[in-house]
């Protein structure tokens, strides 16, 4: 597992660890039963607080994507793969939504924005990094 944390972009940290974890067990690159680091160590090697690894790991358990494993650790749930799919495409959702609201809101029309999205789109197709990818993230 790979994590990427921005203290710049606007997005908690833990969120940001919330998120990755989220889409990585949506894309099938966190699986059921998999471990993942304790706390200590994701601090240390993240170079953040261990209170705000905690917190995205509580987020985690609360939403049912993680359980805790007496003597092990949190695991990834067995059923946590769907509630992840639909959170993921919430969240997508929102973020598209609002970027699209703020486009009409600076006097685009419906098509100018479609044609942007679409244009995109095709720019963006298959040269994107998904949560798997090493190319750019350090190894957790």
């Amino acid at each position: 597992m790979f994590f990427s944390i921005d203290p710049n972009n606007g997005v908690a940290i833990y969120e940001q660890i919330v998120r990755q974890v989220t889409f990585a067990i949506a894309e099938g690159t966190l699986r059921p039963g998999q471990l993942l680091p304790s706390v200590r160590v994701l601090s240390q090697q993240l170079a953040i607080n261990p209170n705000t690894i905690n917190r995205a790991f509580q987020q985690l358990q609360a939403e049912g994507a993680l359980e805790s494993l007496r003597g092990k650790g949190l695991v990834v749930r067995a059923d946590a793969k769907s509630g992840c799919l639909e959170t993921r495409r919430t969240l997508i959702a929102e973020r598209l939504k609002g970027a699209m609201t703020e486009a009409l809101h600076a006097g685009l029309s419906a098509s100018e924005v479609r044609r942007i999205m679409n244009q995109l789109l095709a720019e963006l197709d298959g040269n994107v990094a998904t949560v798997a990818s090493t190319e750019t993230n350090e190894p957790i």
